[in-house]
């Protein structure tokens, strides 16, 4: 969806009545801080001291938070709450948000309130106490649930059924009943989410995982993680033939696909470079696409949409979060995603050109001529800071450690967390690292707030480490002691000449800062060949430079420039921008070390960034010019 068509759809939301069926359960954490524990005289075991404490509706209670944040018009709520405190709170914020919940019973007996209560550790969740897994419903309750339901439904335009605890509201009896509404009333959409009986709801549109989707159909899949794409085709097309109504089939954070009367959909995952908390993230997707096809769309667009909402709430750390709408569209706005996850995962199913190392990804370039060429700098062209992994690494752990001791459980935590961080940022600007540090620092609370530095201080730290190396290595070439050579992709300023020769007019664009990038090129022996066109970082986060030569680019020649433009890089970003704006793009899967052959690494996450051709060098450029220009 273009950001005018998301905003339209986010519009037209406001208009719709939904009703919610389910398991309305309570999500408690507990963030437990043991520095104040001490024994106790009673039992002489060890006190957990609890820090902090929240509460937030979960199940069914959280698709009705999320339809609210979205700001659907009304909500209606059908289930049961126990006679506990715990009914009492969850009743209390949802009547804060101003949804309706004349619907939600109260039964006294034999009924728990569904409660989980989630003790978080330095962030890591423990064993988790659960409530209501001893419920029995009363065929009084639910035949109040249901004579609610059945008379409010002139009134709703979609109904979700949410599904989510063996022991909860949806007995056999409701289940039968419940599949005869939707039966008796084709006027309102139905959407299913069930975790324990999804093919028991007759009519009804139906969001599940790929594994219960593959159960369903008795199907073994070939991967549990990244099956092929034709596997899970013909599995959603043998369950849309089943049931005759939209299936939605979640692949975490592989993203979603579906199946209607227009056949088989993929809407690839998000790529989400902070920290994430899926919790919830399945009700987040649900409320999204229920929304959106009770405002109207299309399945495919549901689908879109309900992945944004799930990108949003799964950012929200320990908390079963919501998504706005001016958060649904800052996501959706320039939306990242992840391209090609089987393949990327699998080096197994690559193609390759026939007799060369060229990895075949999507189509050959056919009928188009490139006039403007793209390049990143470090790991495409220079290796001069190979290595800078190794130089952030310990720095960042520094950083968020301070001054004070770490016990070897937190000092293996913040290496684990700053490691993760380091691989899913890989080719973005320094400084936006930086930010990323920023917010590690503070989630640790191992550094005072007044001594937290921003993301220019922490970038100038690293800095002085990395270009005291970059400088050792300049110093060495300047003697003598080693070639230009040494700190190159193999056959790359011979590739820069041959494209050169083709009549294209090269660009370098880096995150690296605009005055080392110029040197650095100058030193390397390639500077000249890009005329001037040279662009580096200038200091500020909201510039990026390889978005900025992508736009220069384009507003340079035209209606035409997605179709003229080819970019190399070893990095994400700039694969990524290129295929977002319709260009061409290789991702060079380098071994900075030996400066030839292919980093599997670079590989998965240049195809997921969305590279057309993958190739581990240069050394092949007089096979791969023809397959670019023809000839």
């Amino acid at each position: 969806m273009t950001r005018e068509e998301l905003a339209h759809l986010l519009g037209s939301i406001r208009n719709v009545r939904a009703g919610i069926l389910g398991d309305f359960c309570l999500d408690a954490y507990f963030l437990l801080d043991s520095t104040t524990s001490e024994t106790s005289l009673e039992t002489g075991i060890a006190t957990r001291p609890v820090r902090s404490q929240r509460y937030s509706p979960g199940g069914a209670g959280n698709v009705a938070c999320n339809l609210q944040a979205m700001g659907v018009k009304s909500i209606a709520l059908y289930g049961v709450i126990g006679a506990d405190p715990f009914g009492d709170e969850m009743k209390r914020m949802l009547d804060a948000r101003l949804i309706d919940t004349s619907g939600l019973l109260i039964q006294r007996e034999q009924w728990d309130t569904h409660v989980y209560m989630k003790p978080f550790e330095k962030e890591e969740e423990q064993n988790r106490f659960d409530f209501g897994n001893f419920n029995t419903l009363h065929s009084a309750t639910s035949a109040r649930l249901l004579e609610s339901l059945s008379g409010a439904l002139p009134g709703l335009d979609i109904v979700i059924l949410k599904q989510q605890v063996a022991h909860g509201v949806h007995t056999r009896e409701v289940r039968e009943a419940l599949c005869s509404l939707a039966k008796s009333h084709p006027g309102t959409t139905f959407i299913t989410d069930s975790r324990h009986f999804p093919e028991e709801y007759g009519p009804t549109c139906r969001r599940l995982s790929l594994r219960e989707a593959a159960r369903i159909a008795r199907r073994e899949l070939s991967s549990p993680d990244y099956p092929e794409q034709g596997e899970v085709e013909q599995i959603c097309r043998e369950l849309f033939l089943r049931w005759g109504t939209p299936l939605f089939v979640t692949r975490h954070d592989h993203g979603c696909v579906l199946f209607d009367r227009e056949g088989f959909h993929e809407v690839p995952g998000l790529l989400i470079l902070s920290p994430v908390d899926t919790v919830g993230a399945g009700d987040s997707m649900l409320s999204g696409i229920a929304a959106a096809l009770a405002a109207g769309a299309n399945p495919h667009a549901a689908a879109e949409l309900g992945s944004l909402v799930a990108g949003v709430t799964a950012q929200k750390l320990m908390q079963t979060g919501t998504a706005s709408p001016d958060e649904i569209l800052s996501l959706g706005t320039d939306t990242d995603r992840r391209y090609r996850p089987e393949l990327a995962r699998q080096r197994r199913k690559a193609v390759y050109v026939p007799g060369t190392e060229i990895e075949v990804v999507s189509a050959l370039p056919r009928q188009r001529r490139f006039t403007h060429v793209i390049f990143d700098h470090d790991g495409t062209l220079s290796t001069l800071r190979q290595g800078w992994e190794e130089i952030m690494e310990p720095m960042m752990v520094r950083c968020i450690l301070g001054d004070g001791d770490a016990d070897e459980s937190l000092y293996d935590h913040v290496v684990a967390a700053v490691r993760d961080y380091i691989d899913r940022t890989t080719g973005i600007q320094t400084l936006v690292q930086m930010v990323g540090l920023v917010q590690l620092v503070r989630r640790f609370r191992c550094v005072p707030e007044q001594e937290i530095l921003d993301a220019s201080g922490y970038k100038s730290l690293y800095n002085a480490e990395l270009l005291a190396m970059v400088r050792g290595r300049i110093a060495r070439i300047e003697k003598g002691e080693l070639a230009i050579e040494d700190f190159t992709i193999k056959m790359a300023r011979e590739a820069l000449e041959a494209l050169r020769a083709r009549g294209a007019e090269l660009y370098l664009a880096s995150g690296t800062d605009q005055e080392d990038l110029e040197r650095e090129s100058a030193i390397l022996g390639y500077r000249a060949l890009f005329g001037g066109r040279i662009y580096g970082a200038v200091g500020d986060v909201t510039k990026e430079a390889k978005r900025l030569v992508l736009e220069r680019i384009l507003a340079d020649i035209g209606d035409e420039a997605p179709e003229r433009t080819l970019a190399f890089g070893d990095g994400p970003v700039e694969i990524r921008e290129t295929h977002k704006k319709g260009g061409y793009t290789i991702g060079v899967a380098s071994d900075e070390v030996r400066r030839y052959g292919l980093n599997a690494g670079k590989r998965r996450r240049l195809i997921e960034a969305g590279a057309d051709l993958v190739i581990p060098d240069f050394c092949q450029i007089n096979r791969l010019i023809p397959i670019l220009f023809g000839g």
